[in-house]
């Protein structure tokens, strides 16, 4: 039997946004421990703001997948045996909105450590 332990990403975070090439890190990162590899899950989010939002999950700094959220939204996306994250990779999130749109996130994004 494998000894698995979930994580989870999340919380309620604001933001402003400045344009959607213009990204905002969210204040969410996680760090595979060395010993473990881990797998992305799910992702929920949900936009409280008038505006589509952009939400990219980043892996090392680089793009592993986008979720638009639409205006005053949400999303569940499965992830299960499609992202696998390997020792010591670094998971963050970006948040891009048009200029001069404010609202909150709503985000759970789930992680299990094999």
């Amino acid at each position: 039997m494998i000894e698995s332990m979930p994580r989870f990403l999340q919380g309620v975070f604001g933001f402003n946004g400045a344009g959607y090439d213009a990204p905002a890190v969210v204040d969410v990162q996680y760090t595979v421990p060395g010993t473990k590899r881990a797998q992305l899950i799910y992702f929920r989010g949900g936009n409280s703001a008038a505006a589509m939002v952009n939400i990219a999950l980043l892996r090392d700094g680089k793009l592993m997948r986008y979720f638009p959220i639409g205006a005053q939204g949400a999303v569940h996306v499965p992830l299960a045996v499609v992202e696998d994250l390997e020792p010591d990779q670094v998971v963050t999130l970006t948040v891009a909105a048009p200029a001069g749109v404010a609202g909150t996130l709503v985000l759970d994004v789930g992680v299990i450590e094999i």
